[in-house]
């Protein structure tokens, strides 16, 4: 079994929380800097978390370049699914004449293209909290051995432009590398907020970049589907909304948006098509007895309700009811009316279903009332 597994099949209650990019970055700030002022880099070093705790982190190498002292360490994610677990995070500090301190990225930290983003467009992408933390361990050191130099700081990621290709970093306009991340300084397992907060920068990149129309997807899959459907749109348009419909939605409704489009698949919209906003297996489960009735709305006969009934997902449904126009153009036009119903404002929305095959099955748009053959409860 892979390690990924392994993490996967840990009851959530057991997993072990992990450390950001930010915490990592910051203690090797701390080490080298003692290093510098001491002449002895430390085995490890402790910081203190934004989440409130104390943290201790090892030095895993360090190299004298000149008159600057390089640490590195390995960054732990505990049990969660990230991109950049095990990555090597360093960082480099000199002293310098010119006062202050001079925070910048190095190699395999990417730099902001877009607007949208807490960054500049120009700085590398060290989030504002990460920032906070890098600079906070400097003045700490600077008030404690009265250094009167300046400090330069350069975090690095030797690997860092390899594990940007794991990320929508390229669509939010980050290049050349990952973001230093992090506000409490921990990694949750599993956590939604990263996700929830990788889809509100997305939001805000499509705003600055005057998108007027967002595409919102639930995975890469329907993301491929409805960049073929809409191809003249921009790629800052297309937004992966995972499982969080609903919150999606409410920011795409804050934003104040002139169109959003729906595109996915039978497993998650059909969830859509029933109100439900938050469509991950575990807390809403597929309804076969709604896609029956309504199925049953639209005229399919008795032997097909019994092998939707019985199907084993809803992808199944939707083989089984292929070609079916009016069921897949009803599922459409619930999606459509609980979106528009759940953003509470005046914007144009639309839905495409599509098959695993890529078949569009069907599509709706603008439907602020459901009528009666379109709906079941």
């Amino acid at each position: 079994m892979s390690e990924q597994n392994k993490r996967n099949k840990k009851d959530p209650s057991q997993m072990r929380h992990g450390y950001t990019t930010g915490a990592c970055a910051t203690a090797m700030t701390k080490a080298a800097l003692q290093g510098i002022v001491t002449g002895n880099v430390p085995d490890e070093v402790t910081i203190y978390l934004p989440v409130g705790q104390f943290a201790t982190f090892k030095v895993e190498a360090s190299e004298i370049q000149g008159n600057a002292i390089m640490c590195e360490t390995i960054k732990d994610a505990g049990d969660d699914p990230d991109a950049t677990h095990q990555a090597r995070i360093q960082s480099t500090v000199r002293l310098i004449d010119e006062p202050g301190i001079h925070l910048d990225g190095g190699v395999g930290v990417g730099r902001v293209t877009k607007a949208g983003l807490p960054v500049p467009v120009g700085y590398a992408a060290i989030n504002p909290v990460p920032q906070k933390m890098i600079t906070g361990v400097v003045q700490e050191a600077i008030d404690t051995y009265a250094i009167e130099n300046g400090v330069e700081v350069i975090i690095s990621v030797p690997d860092g432009e390899e594990i940007a290709k794991k990320t929508l970093n390229a669509r939010l306009g980050i290049v050349g590398g990952i973001s230093i991340l992090g506000t409490r300084g921990t990694v949750v397992p599993f956590s939604s907020s990263a996700y929830m907060a990788s889809i509100v920068q997305a939001l805000n990149v499509a705003k600055e970049a005057g998108c007027d129309h967002i595409v919102i997807t639930t995975g890469g899959r329907s993301e491929k589907f409805a960049m073929k459907q809409y191809p003249d749109l921009p790629e800052e348009s297309f937004i992966e909304m995972g499982d969080f419909v609903g919150f999606t939605l409410k920011n795409i409704a804050r934003k104040k948006f002139a169109k959003v489009s729906l595109v996915g698949m039978m497993g998650k919209f059909s969830k859509v098509a029933q109100g439900v906003m938050m469509v991950h297996s575990k807390s809403a489960p597929i309804s076969f007895e709604f896609l029956a009735g309504i199925a049953e709305k639209v005229g399919v006969k008795e032997a097909q309700l019994g092998e939707i009934l019985t199907a084993n997902t809803a992808s199944q449904v939707g083989d089984i009811l292929k070609g079916n126009e009016a069921f897949f153009e009803a599922l459409c036009k619930n999606c459509c009316y609980f979106a528009l119903a759940h953003m509470d404002t005046t914007i144009n929305v639309s839905t495409s279903l599509y098959a695993m095959n890529g078949d569009c099955l069907g599509k709706a748009e603008n439907i602020d009332k459901l009528d009666e053959d379109d709906w079941y409860r």
